[in-house]
Formats: C-alpha cells, sequence, structure tokens
C-alpha cells in the first residue's frame, strides 16, 4: 500500500511538522512490516491543486504497481488536486483503498472509494459533509485554528463521528493523529 500526503498550498515545514507528528508512527510500524510507502507530493505551491501534476508524481513513483493500493491524505487546497488526481488514478486502472481530507472545507468530495473528513470545528465538519463524505469523519472540539489540523494533529482533540449511524449517538474522543492512525492501521490490514 502506498499512502500520498498532498499538502495545502503553506510553508513546507508544516507537512514537517504533520509528518513528525502524526505519520512517524505509521512510518515506523510500516518499515518494520515493509507494507507501506509513504510519498510526499511536493506541491506546497499551487501545484497542490493541480490533479495532473499530481498523476505525473503517481506515475514516477508506482510506474510499475499501479493496481497497489493508494491510500490519499490531503490537506486544504490539497483536496482540490488530491480528490481529482484519485479520480483518474481509479480511471487508469489503479486502485484507491481510501481518501482522507483534512480541512477540505467548500470542496466536493466523491468517488467510489471510502472517503473520511477532518475538520478543524464543527461547522466546518457540518457544512462539508453536504459536498461529500464518508461514514467516519473527525472534528475537532474545542475548535482549532485551521493550520493546526496539519501542523500538530497530535495535540488537536475532537471527536470520530460515524455519519451512518447518525449524529445523535456518542461519540469516541481522541486526538487527530490517533484517528488518522486507526483510520491506516484499519486500510493496511484490509
Amino acid at each position: 500500500m502506498s499512502i500520498i500526503i498532498c499538502p495545502g498550498i503553506h510553508e513546507s515545514v508544516l507537512t514537517e511538522c504533520f509528518l513528525s507528528g502524526c505519520m512517524e508512527r505509521v512510518r515506523d510500524e510500516a518499515k518494520n512490516r515493509n507494507e507501506v510507502d509513504l510519498l510526499i507530493f511536493p506541491g506546497e505551491s499551487g501545484l497542490a491543486l493541480s490533479a495532473f501534476h499530481i498523476l505525473q508524481f503517481l506515475h514516477k513513483h508506482l510506474q510499475d504497481r499501479i493496481e497497489s493500493p493508494v491510500v490519499f491524505i490531503s490537506f486544504s487546497a490539497g483536496v482540490v488536486g488530491a480528490i481529482l488526481a484519485a479520480h483518474k488514478w481509479q480511471q487508469i486502472g489503479g486502485y484507491v483503498k481510501a481518501f482522507i481530507a483534512i480541512d477540505g472545507w467548500g470542496v466536493p468530495v466523491w468517488g467510489n472509494f471510502p472517503i473520511h473528513r477532518m475538520s478543524h470545528d464543527y461547522f466546518t465538519h457540518w457544512s462539508s459533509s453536504v459536498l461529500g463524505s464518508g461514514e467516519n469523519n473527525f472534528y475537532a472540539d474545542p475548535a482549532v485554528e485551521h493550520h493546526q489540523m496539519w501542523r500538530s494533529p497530535q495535540t488537536v482533540q475532537g471527536y470520530w463521528v460515524n455519519s451512518s449511524l447518525g449524529e445523535s449517538l456518542p461519540k469516541e474522543r481522541l486526538s487527530a493523529a490517533e484517528f488518522l492512525q486507526l483510520l491506516l492501521r484499519r486500510y493496511e490490514d484490509n
């Protein structure tokens, strides 16, 4: 399985913080099992919006493994390019195992693959769900600043909600990093 990280339009240091604060554990566990490739799209500029450039990146790194499972993790403006790239990847025969949109407010996310949204507050969670979301999502409570979701997800507390069961049911409280790690473990195991 390959995990494709698609940052938004921000300084690269934020992505480095995300990787060390959230993905380090995933990377270490994957190295031990030699099962997961972690690929970081270098598009912290306007290229984050470009499905074309993300697809070029995928072709370069996964040339002979197009059918191997891919999980997209995207942030903010990076959700725009990543969701389009996920659809194109699937159209050319690739296998999208899951798509995780972190604070992709206002971006429609749809697909015939599992989709998860992570939001920096309840309003973003609620208002984005009309534009597509999966069954398992996360929102920060108390609300945090937008970039904190990417810079330091291990410090963001909130709720795991299963939209298929309804918002009125009990929610599980955990950090954004824990939520993401649990999702990734689920996709590694299946």
